[in-house]
């Protein structure tokens, strides 16, 4: 399937390249903009994983966030997500080596469903903004939300 995404990808753009050279160029010169943007961001997840995968062995990440913790593995995994501040595609690496290294679907959706919808850190941006008791209301919710979409990974994909 990868190979195919591949081949579909480079087609387009051989197929742009021969519709129009000036936009294909600045397309690429876009993308490799935006990629380049988010280089410092993916290589401190990589390092982030590195970390986690090297330091911590793999029975204490079962211990507070395997299939044996239930709602609370679920809960911190769910307040890790709200506090921590990096972009959620960046994030999906770190959620596939703590699921091999023992933590549960359920658990994983809870920190990367927290991790886009709750904002604990710019928490004080959105309140500035849009004021105290929408913040608390759309976070509060926010949170509510990702542990049923939690609890319902956990039972759908077992």
């Amino acid at each position: 399937m990868t190979i195919f995404i591949y081949l579909l990808t480079g087609g387009a753009f051989f197929y742009s390249l021969y519709r129009d050279r000036e936009k294909s160029k600045r397309a690429l010169r876009v993308g490799a903009r935006v990629f380049l943007g988010m280089l410092p961001s993916i290589l401190l997840v990589v390092g982030l994983v590195g970390l986690v995968m090297g330091l911590l062995p793999p029975e204490v990440i079962s211990y507070y966030i395997g299939p044996g913790t239930g709602f609370a593995g679920t809960l911190v995994a769910a307040l890790a997500g709200a506090v921590t501040l990096i972009p959620s595609i960046v994030s999906f690496p770190l959620a596939a080596s703590l699921v091999s290294l023992g933590a549960s679907i359920g658990t994983i959706a809870a920190f990367i469903t927290t991790l886009t919808m709750v904002g604990i850190v710019t928490a004080p941006i959105e309140i500035k903004e849009l004021g105290l008791r929408f913040t608390l209301w759309r976070n509060g919710l926010s949170f509510l939300a990702a542990i049923l979409i939690a609890l319902t990974m956990g039972v759908v994909l077992i």
